[in-house]
């Protein structure tokens, strides 16, 4: 037996015996883990330095060593969302519904975790720690797949959590890491269907469509972010200016920032001179339609594959357009369906776009950089699904977990 379904395996075991704890010993382990993460702060610091020294030397761009990038700070966040998920309401067992047929049977709907989780993800470490407080706090064992930009942090994380897991007499496959990072190992584990329930890729468009393709195993794709803020005709332009700076700049490695901003022609050459200028005071890349270049001449000027890239970098792709229909048009046409946003002072408009932009997340005057699960109040996130089954958006506790019915009768037979 190869040494994953041998993981494989462990994990089965553990999720069955994970499903039965009850709310208090799952919360005493996520404590217990945020505080051994605390006390082992300056090892995981360590182990994370070889990988952005190894980072800067494979070239990876200053967005993505910020995505890679651990410091106290950063570890300190991982365990305050262990405590958050401590907090949260234990979704599994609760019953959601429950009627009564005209023979007397009661039937019920009852949360019930789905049971072992898979995960392959790129460079981000705090995602360790995210999945294994998600999985447990829903009854799952967890089987991690980190990428090997991450591997030494990824190493050194999960020896804190097993040793505290360990200590808590939780069962060994629990959560477990696969530390070969070669692509074999992770074309294996998307065939492991009799030991994983669920799939989860969790990076670039690259992974996703691979796992897609690849797995045997049922898949919830957390889709790369080509988001967009589209700025109305009626929108007040300085609150404009600030989303559009935050969506871009605070974190430009991650999904939920945008990739294109689109303008409308009535407020265009009032808006972008001032905009593009303070987008390249951050050292943002501008490469803009025949109109935007128009306006502000010394541009790149797009390109067709620009409208639909994932930069994840210091660069946005800029396009005026006649009206809220042709942006709404783009951003279906153009977007991964992860997060979008309209300002507008128009109420009407708002409404047309919130209900018109098929995403996973639409906003309203608000920056995408909110597409989180921590921000949404879920503790923390596996991921931000952009398919429709079985979950949409940031897949909290609640999307961890499947439905089973519960019948109760009093001897009906049929």
């Amino acid at each position: 037996m190869s040494k994953l379904k041998v993981k494989g395996q462990k994990a089965k075991e553990a999720a069955y015996k994970l499903a039965g704890l009850s709310t208090t010993i799952k919360n005493q382990v996520l404590c217990s883990v945020a505080d051994a993460l605390i006390h082992s702060t300056d090892s995981i610091i360590k182990a994370n330095a070889l990988d952005i020294k190894e980072g800067k030397e494979k070239g990876l761009t200053s967005a993505l060593i910020d995505r890679l990038t651990l410091d106290e700070d950063r570890v300190k966040a991982m365990a305050e969302g262990l405590i958050e998920t401590s907090q949260l309401p234990d979704p599994v067992g609760e019953v959601v519904s429950m009627w009564k047929r005209p023979n007397g049977i009661m039937i019920g709907q009852q949360r019930t975790p789905l049971g072992v989780i898979g995960i392959i993800y790129e460079a981000r470490p705090n995602v360790t720690v995210d999945a294994f407080g998600l999985s447990l706090k829903s009854g799952n064992a967890v089987i991690l797949r980190g990428g090997s930009e991450a591997i030494n942090s990824n190493i050194a994380i999960v020896k804190v959590i097993k040793k505290a897991v360990e200590e808590q007499s939780l069962p060994e496959g629990t959560i477990q890491l696969i530390e070969d990072t070669d692509r074999a190992a992770a074309q294996e584990m998307m065939k492991l269907h009799e030991y994983i329930d669920v799939l989860i890729p969790r990076g670039g468009a690259g992974l996703i469509q691979t796992v897609i393709k690849n797995s045997t195993i049922p898949v919830i794709a957390t889709g790369d972010g080509n988001c967009h803020v589209y700025v109305d005709g009626e929108a007040d332009l300085k609150m404009a200016e600030d989303i559009v700076i935050n969506a871009k700049t605070q974190r430009p490695g991650v999904c939920n920032t945008i990739e294109t901003l689109l303008v409308n022609e009535a407020i265009a050459k009032e808006f972008l001179p001032n905009i593009l200028d303070k987008l390249k005071e951050h050292n943002v890349e501008i490469r803009g339609c025949k109109k935007t270049k128009e306006i502000v001449p010394d541009i790149v000027e797009a390109e067709e594959e620009d409208w639909g890239k994932e930069y994840l970098d210091y660069i946005i792709a800029v396009k005026v357009v006649d009206g809220i229909d042709e942006a709404i048009w783009h951003i279906n046409h153009y977007g991964t369906k992860h997060s979008e946003s309209i300002v507008t002072t128009n109420y009407n408009n708002a409404q047309k776009f919130l209900q018109e932009v098929d995403a996973a997340a639409v906003y309203a005057n608000a920056s995408t950089r909110f597409t989180d699960g921590a921000e949404f109040g879920f503790g923390a996130e596996m991921g931000i699904s952009t398919q429709k089954l079985h979950a949409r958006g940031p897949l909290g506790l609640k999307e961890l977990t499947t439905m089973k019915y519960i019948i109760y009768g009093t001897g009906q037979i049929r």
